[in-house]
């Protein structure tokens, strides 16, 4: 969006005899230059002065007199016409700050709303990455589990926890298998979801 107002130039012509006339340039019961040469000083044609002459005509700014020419009529009045065009020209620029605020808004918005797809997606892939990170749980004296293996407490139905080593003292071994027996201090380390921060404990101990 955009705003497409542009101040015709009979407009512009009348704005700047109104400044003279307020600012005194030209003086009031002075008569205006014929519209010839308006025309050839503002180098427009006949017809545009003359619009702008009727504009000024319109609000008491001058008058024309048959005879005498265009007279110049009041410089309070000149001051009324330069405030009104001031004030289009304000909300004109006002709406122009809008429009382009508005612009940088949605395309702020739009940013923030792919800022927030690329998070949804960064976390979708992390709950993927997520369970190939093996979790670490210590064997302690009060598992009920020890001296059995994982095969016997069919630790993974119960748990949906896979065990890829044990470290056991100075000792690593890599993917243990069913027949690996559960030995105080040995540490698991197991792969799965989220839940298995909890289900691996409890299952475990009796008091967790």
């Amino acid at each position: 969006m955009q705003d497409n107002y542009t101040m015709p130039i009979y407009q512009k012509i009348a704005l700047d005899l109104a400044n003279k006339i307020y600012t005194g340039s030209i003086v009031e019961g002075s008569t205006l230059y014929g519209r010839s040469v308006l025309a050839g000083k503002y180098n427009v044609s006949p017809e545009t002065i003359r619009r702008a002459i009727k504009l000024l005509e319109d609000i008491k700014i001058v008058e024309s007199v048959k005879g005498k020419g265009v007279i110049v009529l009041s410089s309070k009045n000149a001051l009324s016409f330069i405030k009104k065009y001031q004030d289009i020209t304000n909300i004109s620029s006002y709406k122009s700050s809008l429009y382009k605020l508005l612009g940088e808004k949605s395309k702020l918005e739009n940013e923030i709303v792919e800022t927030l797809n690329k998070i949804i997606d960064y976390s979708n892939r992390l709950e993927i990455i997520n369970p190939l990170v093996p979790v670490q749980f210590t064997i302690e004296e009060n598992c009920k589990y020890i001296g059995k293996t994982a095969g016997e407490t069919k630790f993974w139905q119960n748990t949906g926890a896979t065990i890829v080593a044990v470290k056991r003292g100075e000792e690593l071994i890599i993917s243990p298998g069913p027949y690996i027996e559960f030995l105080a201090g040995d540490l698991l380390l197991v792969v799965g979801d989220k839940h298995i921060y909890n289900s691996v404990p409890a299952f475990l101990y009796d008091n967790k």
